[in-house]
């Protein structure tokens, strides 16, 4: 994930030089789509971590209603 995340952080260092050198709006746009479908799928990893760690923990513990309903919650954030 940490590897991830610093292609990301390249990513957005080559758009930002991008920026300044002026670069053409429509491949400044296609690498800023690319950033955020790099992030979506590291948010997707946490998720994933998280659910098969976290809520399937609470849920054989008995309280995982708790846990159910704020991963709902973050699901929202995923739209």
């Amino acid at each position: 994930m940490i590897n991830r995340l610093r292609r990301v952080e390249g990513q957005v260092r080559g758009v930002e030089k991008m920026i300044e050198d002026d670069r053409y709006c429509v491949d400044l746009l296609i690498q800023l789509s690319a950033i955020q479908a790099a992030l979506r799928k590291i948010g997707y990893s946490v998720l994933e971590r998280h659910t098969k760690s976290c809520v399937a923990k609470a849920i054989e513990e008995g309280h995982g209603d708790e846990q159910i309903n704020e991963l709902l919650n973050v699901l929202k954030h995923f739209q």
